[in-house]
């Protein structure tokens, strides 16, 4: 699925966008412990297997560090080092510092991403941010309020089939990766006619 937008191509959802998206994107919105990455991990193949070019950025809450400690990389980085790229004949990745910390935002982290190389972008977290999500819902109530209550950004609702839910969004099946995909091929990656 090779797309380019332009201004004669208009995507469903395409007015929520961050500025700096070249692509459609989708965000997976939930409380922790909701199955996001789960489902994403089975959504993510079928949607190659369809033929869509993709990219994930992924929100982590609290410090992470993707370079192994006691590899010269990682001890380079903590010497000091504000950049580190480590490449191979099959990858390469690029760690570079904050100059201070501060929670990410979504639209920079967008213009990082080679968009010209891929068909849609899906997100994982960002949820207090403005752009089209689907809102993941497996206990609501208490302390956790459904998000699409107070955010009109989410587009669809993925539940359990047995859940009692109102709501005029969507609604998609919780555990049917198949539904999902369906509605991201058809509502988010396909451009309006």
């Amino acid at each position: 699925m090779t797309s380019t937008v332009s201004e004669t191509c208009h995507y469903p959802y395409q007015a929520l966008w961050p500025a700096t998206a070249q692509r459609p994107v989708l965000g997976f919105a939930a409380w922790s412990g909701t199955g996001k990455t789960t489902l994403l991990k089975a959504v993510i193949p079928l949607l190659r297997t369809a033929g869509v070019r993709l990219a994930l950025i992924k929100h982590a809450h609290h410090d992470f560090d993707v370079d192994t400690p006691g590899k010269d990389s990682h001890t380079l980085r903590k010497a000091g080092a504000d950049q580190v790229l480590i490449t191979s004949g099959r990858r390469w990745a690029l760690m570079q510092e904050r100059p201070e910390p501060r929670d990410p935002r979504l639209e920079e982290e967008l213009a990082r991403l080679d968009q010209t190389s891929i068909d849609l972008i899906l997100v994982e977290g960002f949820r207090h941010e403005r752009f089209p999500k689907i809102e993941l819902i497996r206990n609501p109530g208490g302390d956790r309020p459904s998000l699409f209550l107070q955010d009109d950004s989410i587009v669809a609702v993925a539940a359990p089939d047995e859940l009692p839910l109102e709501c005029r969004l969507p609604r998609l099946p919780l555990d049917c990766p198949e539904a999902v995909t369906r509605f991201i091929l058809d509502r988010i990656a396909t451009p309006d006619d």
